[in-house]
Protein backbone atom coordinates (compact mmCIF):
# COMPACT_ATOMS: atom_id res chain seq x y z
CA UNK A 1 0.00 0.00 0.00
CA UNK A 2 2.92 2.37 0.71
CA UNK A 3 3.92 1.85 -2.82
CA UNK A 4 0.76 2.77 -4.46
CA UNK A 5 0.85 4.51 -7.32
CA UNK A 6 -1.81 7.58 -7.94
CA UNK A 7 -2.21 10.26 -10.47
CA UNK A 8 -3.34 13.50 -8.64
CA UNK A 9 -4.81 16.20 -10.20
CA UNK A 10 -5.56 20.03 -8.61
CA UNK A 11 -7.63 21.39 -11.15
CA UNK A 12 -8.03 25.29 -10.96
CA UNK A 13 -10.21 28.25 -12.79
CA UNK A 14 -7.15 28.93 -14.75
CA UNK A 15 -4.56 25.95 -14.69
CA UNK A 16 -4.70 22.22 -13.72
CA UNK A 17 -1.66 20.70 -11.99
CA UNK A 18 -0.80 16.62 -12.32
CA UNK A 19 1.50 14.63 -10.72
CA UNK A 20 1.83 10.90 -9.48
CA UNK A 21 2.38 9.89 -6.26
CA UNK A 22 3.45 6.55 -4.65
CA UNK A 23 1.16 6.75 -1.51
CA UNK A 24 1.09 9.68 0.20
CA UNK A 25 4.16 10.90 -0.92
CA UNK A 26 4.56 13.27 -4.86
CA UNK A 27 6.87 12.46 -6.65
CA UNK A 28 8.28 15.65 -8.15
CA UNK A 29 9.55 14.60 -11.37
CA UNK A 30 6.40 13.94 -12.33
CA UNK A 31 4.69 17.14 -11.79
CA UNK A 32 3.11 19.06 -15.02
CA UNK A 33 1.19 22.66 -15.10
CA UNK A 34 -1.11 22.56 -17.87
CA UNK A 35 -3.29 26.08 -19.04
CA UNK A 36 -6.98 25.25 -19.15
CA UNK A 37 -7.63 27.22 -22.25
CA UNK A 38 -6.02 24.31 -24.08
CA UNK A 39 -8.42 21.91 -23.19
CA UNK A 40 -12.00 21.46 -23.78
CA UNK A 41 -12.53 19.37 -20.39
CA UNK A 42 -10.43 17.83 -17.49
CA UNK A 43 -10.29 14.61 -19.12
CA UNK A 44 -8.06 15.36 -22.63
CA UNK A 45 -5.43 17.05 -19.97
CA UNK A 46 -5.54 13.69 -18.02
CA UNK A 47 -5.21 11.39 -21.27
CA UNK A 48 -2.51 14.14 -22.63
CA UNK A 49 -0.45 13.72 -19.50
CA UNK A 50 -0.51 9.45 -19.50
CA UNK A 51 0.53 9.94 -23.09
CA UNK A 52 3.29 12.20 -21.66
CA UNK A 53 4.62 10.14 -19.02
CA UNK A 54 4.19 6.69 -20.34
CA UNK A 55 3.88 4.13 -17.98
CA UNK A 56 1.58 1.64 -15.81
CA UNK A 57 -1.68 2.49 -15.07
CA UNK A 58 -2.14 4.37 -11.50
CA UNK A 59 -3.54 2.05 -8.64
CA UNK A 60 -5.95 5.11 -7.92
CA UNK A 61 -6.68 8.50 -9.10
CA UNK A 62 -7.74 11.53 -7.31
CA UNK A 63 -8.89 14.89 -8.79
CA UNK A 64 -9.73 18.62 -6.61
CA UNK A 65 -11.45 21.17 -8.28
CA UNK A 66 -12.01 24.38 -7.12
CA UNK A 67 -15.87 23.68 -7.47
CA UNK A 68 -18.44 22.03 -5.84
CA UNK A 69 -18.48 17.97 -5.35
CA UNK A 70 -21.88 16.38 -4.85
CA UNK A 71 -22.54 12.31 -5.24
CA UNK A 72 -19.30 12.00 -7.31
CA UNK A 73 -19.32 15.02 -9.67
CA UNK A 74 -17.65 18.43 -9.74
CA UNK A 75 -18.01 21.10 -11.54
CA UNK A 76 -16.21 24.45 -11.67
CA UNK A 77 -17.10 27.36 -10.43
CA UNK A 78 -15.28 30.00 -12.71
CA UNK A 79 -15.13 27.00 -16.09
CA UNK A 80 -17.53 25.26 -17.50
CA UNK A 81 -16.08 22.06 -16.80
CA UNK A 82 -17.07 18.92 -14.82
CA UNK A 83 -15.88 15.47 -13.90
CA UNK A 84 -17.68 12.19 -12.75
CA UNK A 85 -15.90 8.88 -11.58
CA UNK A 86 -16.51 7.20 -14.72
CA UNK A 87 -14.60 9.61 -16.84
CA UNK A 88 -12.03 9.86 -14.23
CA UNK A 89 -11.62 5.86 -14.36
CA UNK A 90 -12.00 6.00 -18.18
CA UNK A 91 -9.24 8.96 -18.49
CA UNK A 92 -6.57 7.46 -16.29
CA UNK A 93 -7.06 3.55 -16.44
CA UNK A 94 -6.92 3.30 -12.28
CA UNK A 95 -9.80 1.25 -10.50
CA UNK A 96 -10.39 3.68 -7.37
CA UNK A 97 -11.40 7.27 -7.86
CA UNK A 98 -12.39 10.15 -5.91
CA UNK A 99 -13.13 13.69 -6.44
CA UNK A 100 -12.62 16.81 -3.74
CA UNK A 101 -13.12 20.34 -3.80
CA UNK A 102 -9.87 21.86 -3.55
CA UNK A 103 -10.32 23.10 0.12
CA UNK A 104 -10.45 19.73 0.97
CA UNK A 105 -7.45 18.63 -0.44
CA UNK A 106 -5.83 21.14 1.48
CA UNK A 107 -7.39 19.94 4.23
CA UNK A 108 -5.95 16.70 3.79
CA UNK A 109 -2.53 17.84 3.08
CA UNK A 110 -1.98 19.43 6.45
CA UNK A 111 0.77 17.32 8.37
CA UNK A 112 1.94 15.80 5.18
CA UNK A 113 3.99 18.87 3.92
CA UNK A 114 7.29 19.76 5.06
CA UNK A 115 8.20 22.48 7.28
CA UNK A 116 9.24 24.96 4.88
CA UNK A 117 5.85 24.65 3.44
CA UNK A 118 4.65 27.31 6.09
CA UNK A 119 5.53 30.65 7.05
CA UNK A 120 4.06 31.88 10.02
CA UNK A 121 2.04 35.14 10.04
CA UNK A 122 0.23 35.58 13.13
CA UNK A 123 1.69 33.31 16.46
CA UNK A 124 0.15 31.81 19.10
CA UNK A 125 0.43 28.62 21.28
CA UNK A 126 0.41 25.20 19.67
CA UNK A 127 -2.61 23.01 20.56
CA UNK A 128 -4.49 20.49 19.20
CA UNK A 129 -7.80 21.23 17.53
CA UNK A 130 -9.66 21.81 14.50
CA UNK A 131 -7.70 23.61 11.56
CA UNK A 132 -9.27 25.96 9.10
CA UNK A 133 -7.71 25.78 5.16
CA UNK A 134 -9.05 29.18 3.66
CA UNK A 135 -8.15 29.23 -0.34
CA UNK A 136 -7.48 32.72 -2.18
CA UNK A 137 -6.83 32.27 -6.02
CA UNK A 138 -9.21 32.37 -8.72
CA UNK A 139 -11.62 32.04 -6.59
CA UNK A 140 -12.54 31.73 -2.70
CA UNK A 141 -13.21 29.33 -0.39
CA UNK A 142 -12.38 27.84 3.05
CA UNK A 143 -12.78 24.51 4.84
CA UNK A 144 -12.21 23.20 8.12
CA UNK A 145 -10.65 19.76 9.46
CA UNK A 146 -11.15 17.92 11.92
CA UNK A 147 -9.29 14.69 13.19
CA UNK A 148 -11.19 11.78 14.47
CA UNK A 149 -11.32 8.36 15.78
CA UNK A 150 -12.33 7.34 12.44
CA UNK A 151 -10.05 9.24 10.38
CA UNK A 152 -9.95 12.62 8.78
CA UNK A 153 -12.98 14.50 8.17
CA UNK A 154 -12.60 18.12 5.60
CA UNK A 155 -16.26 19.02 4.89
CA UNK A 156 -17.04 20.50 1.54
CA UNK A 157 -18.24 23.94 1.74
CA UNK A 158 -18.53 27.22 -0.46
CA UNK A 159 -17.71 30.30 1.74
CA UNK A 160 -16.73 32.38 -0.90
CA UNK A 161 -20.20 32.76 -2.04
CA UNK A 162 -21.27 34.13 1.28
CA UNK A 163 -21.98 37.82 1.71
CA UNK A 164 -19.06 40.24 1.90
CA UNK A 165 -18.84 41.79 5.11
CA UNK A 166 -19.17 45.39 5.83
CA UNK A 167 -17.73 47.68 8.17
CA UNK A 168 -17.66 51.34 6.99
CA UNK A 169 -19.39 53.55 4.38
CA UNK A 170 -16.56 52.49 2.24
CA UNK A 171 -16.78 48.82 2.28
CA UNK A 172 -20.39 49.26 1.39
CA UNK A 173 -20.24 51.48 -1.56
CA UNK A 174 -17.33 48.92 -2.76
CA UNK A 175 -20.11 46.34 -1.91
CA UNK A 176 -22.48 48.23 -4.04
CA UNK A 177 -19.84 48.38 -6.70
CA UNK A 178 -19.11 44.64 -6.56
CA UNK A 179 -22.64 43.71 -6.59
CA UNK A 180 -23.10 44.56 -10.40
CA UNK A 181 -21.04 41.66 -11.71
CA UNK A 182 -23.45 39.22 -10.27
CA UNK A 183 -25.95 41.18 -8.62
CA UNK A 184 -25.10 39.75 -5.45
CA UNK A 185 -21.65 41.31 -3.19
CA UNK A 186 -19.75 37.97 -2.66
CA UNK A 187 -16.82 37.50 -0.36
CA UNK A 188 -15.26 36.07 -4.01
CA UNK A 189 -16.08 39.11 -5.64
CA UNK A 190 -13.15 41.05 -3.42
CA UNK A 191 -10.96 38.00 -2.43
CA UNK A 192 -9.77 36.74 -5.70
CA UNK A 193 -7.68 37.54 -8.44
CA UNK A 194 -10.52 39.60 -10.15
CA UNK A 195 -11.71 40.95 -6.65
CA UNK A 196 -7.86 42.84 -6.14
CA UNK A 197 -9.11 43.99 -9.89
CA UNK A 198 -12.22 45.09 -9.23
CA UNK A 199 -10.86 46.70 -5.65
CA UNK A 200 -8.40 49.04 -8.14
CA UNK A 201 -11.31 50.06 -10.43
CA UNK A 202 -13.43 50.83 -7.79
CA UNK A 203 -10.90 53.06 -6.07
CA UNK A 204 -10.51 54.89 -9.98
CA UNK A 205 -14.33 54.89 -9.87
CA UNK A 206 -14.35 56.64 -6.46
CA UNK A 207 -11.81 59.32 -8.17
CA UNK A 208 -13.92 60.19 -11.07
CA UNK A 209 -11.81 57.91 -13.26
CA UNK A 210 -11.91 54.41 -15.51
CA UNK A 211 -8.27 52.94 -14.78
CA UNK A 212 -8.05 49.31 -14.57
CA UNK A 213 -5.17 47.14 -14.17
CA UNK A 214 -4.71 43.20 -13.98
CA UNK A 215 -4.16 41.97 -10.49
CA UNK A 216 -0.52 40.56 -11.49
CA UNK A 217 -0.20 44.66 -12.84
CA UNK A 218 -1.76 45.91 -9.61
CA UNK A 219 0.70 43.71 -7.57
CA UNK A 220 3.80 45.32 -10.02
CA UNK A 221 3.00 48.76 -8.88
CA UNK A 222 2.11 48.56 -5.45
CA UNK A 223 5.39 50.56 -4.66
CA UNK A 224 4.98 53.27 -6.93
CA UNK A 225 0.89 53.64 -7.16
CA UNK A 226 -1.10 55.12 -3.89
CA UNK A 227 -4.23 54.09 -5.40
CA UNK A 228 -2.26 50.18 -6.48
CA UNK A 229 -1.24 50.61 -2.31
CA UNK A 230 -4.57 51.24 -1.09
CA UNK A 231 -6.12 48.73 -3.41
CA UNK A 232 -4.08 45.89 -1.74
CA UNK A 233 -4.32 47.13 1.81
CA UNK A 234 -8.56 47.48 1.49
CA UNK A 235 -7.81 43.52 0.02
CA UNK A 236 -6.30 42.60 2.55
CA UNK A 237 -8.02 43.70 5.64
CA UNK A 238 -10.91 42.50 3.79
CA UNK A 239 -8.95 39.04 4.03
CA UNK A 240 -8.36 39.91 7.55
CA UNK A 241 -11.43 41.03 8.74
CA UNK A 242 -13.75 37.69 6.76
CA UNK A 243 -10.65 35.06 8.10
CA UNK A 244 -11.30 36.20 11.64
CA UNK A 245 -14.60 35.56 11.11
CA UNK A 246 -14.19 32.38 9.72
CA UNK A 247 -12.13 31.23 13.01
CA UNK A 248 -15.02 32.28 14.83
CA UNK A 249 -17.70 30.02 13.51
CA UNK A 250 -15.01 27.16 13.29
CA UNK A 251 -12.84 27.72 16.38
CA UNK A 252 -9.67 26.15 14.79
CA UNK A 253 -7.34 26.52 17.80
CA UNK A 254 -5.30 23.95 15.61
CA UNK A 255 -4.54 26.47 13.48
CA UNK A 256 -5.86 28.85 10.35
CA UNK A 257 -3.87 28.27 6.94
CA UNK A 258 -3.92 30.73 3.87
CA UNK A 259 -3.26 28.69 0.74
CA UNK A 260 -3.85 29.43 -3.11
CA UNK A 261 -1.79 31.67 -5.64
CA UNK A 262 -3.14 34.52 -4.71
CA UNK A 263 -2.73 34.28 -0.76
CA UNK A 264 1.07 33.53 -1.74
CA UNK A 265 1.28 36.55 -4.01
CA UNK A 266 -0.15 39.05 -1.04
CA UNK A 267 1.85 37.10 1.86
CA UNK A 268 4.84 39.56 2.05
CA UNK A 269 2.37 42.55 2.56
CA UNK A 270 -0.02 40.83 4.89
CA UNK A 271 1.91 41.98 8.11
CA UNK A 272 2.69 45.81 6.69
CA UNK A 273 -0.99 46.36 5.71
CA UNK A 274 -3.06 45.25 8.52
CA UNK A 275 -4.01 41.50 8.43
CA UNK A 276 -3.53 40.75 11.85
CA UNK A 277 -5.25 43.99 12.85
CA UNK A 278 -8.25 43.38 10.97
CA UNK A 279 -8.46 39.43 11.62
CA UNK A 280 -8.03 40.40 16.08
CA UNK A 281 -10.89 42.89 15.55
CA UNK A 282 -14.16 41.70 17.10
CA UNK A 283 -14.79 43.95 19.87
CA UNK A 284 -14.86 42.17 23.31
CA UNK A 285 -13.49 38.84 21.54
CA UNK A 286 -10.40 40.53 20.40
CA UNK A 287 -8.73 39.07 23.17
CA UNK A 288 -10.01 35.88 21.97
CA UNK A 289 -8.93 36.19 18.72
CA UNK A 290 -4.76 35.43 20.04
CA UNK A 291 -5.86 31.47 20.26
CA UNK A 292 -5.91 31.31 16.62
CA UNK A 293 -2.35 30.58 14.68
CA UNK A 294 -2.46 31.97 11.33
CA UNK A 295 -0.09 30.65 9.13
CA UNK A 296 1.08 30.69 5.23
CA UNK A 297 1.65 27.66 3.03
CA UNK A 298 3.79 28.42 0.22
CA UNK A 299 3.92 24.99 -1.38
CA UNK A 300 2.46 25.47 -4.87
CA UNK A 301 1.64 21.73 -4.80
CA UNK A 302 0.27 21.03 -1.51
CA UNK A 303 -3.12 20.31 -3.00
CA UNK A 304 -1.38 17.20 -4.78
CA UNK A 305 0.08 16.00 -1.69
CA UNK A 306 -3.55 16.25 -0.28
CA UNK A 307 -5.29 13.89 -3.15
CA UNK A 308 -2.47 11.79 -2.59
CA UNK A 309 -3.04 11.47 1.07
CA UNK A 310 -6.86 11.23 0.86
CA UNK A 311 -6.26 7.66 -1.32
CA UNK A 312 -3.63 6.51 0.94
CA UNK A 313 -5.69 7.11 4.13
CA UNK A 314 -9.09 5.66 2.55
CA UNK A 315 -6.39 2.56 1.71
CA UNK A 316 -4.86 1.87 4.38
CA UNK A 317 -8.02 2.48 6.49
CA UNK A 318 -9.67 -0.25 4.32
Amino acid sequence: MPDDLYLLADVGGTNTRVALSRGHRVLPETVRKFANRDFVNLAPVLQHYREELVGPAPDGACVCIAGPVADGVGSLTNLDWSIDEARLAAATGATTCAILNDLQAQGYALGHLPAEATQTVIEAPARSGARLVIGIGTGFNAAPVHDTPAGRIVPACEAGHANLPIRTEAEMRLSTFVSTAHGFPAIEDVLSGRGLERVYHWLSHEAGETAEFSAAEIMARVESDPRAEAALRQFVRTMGTVAGNLALFHLPLGGVYLVGGVARSVGPYLQRMGFPEAFRDKGRFSGFMANFPVSLIVDDFAALTGCAAFLWERRTAG
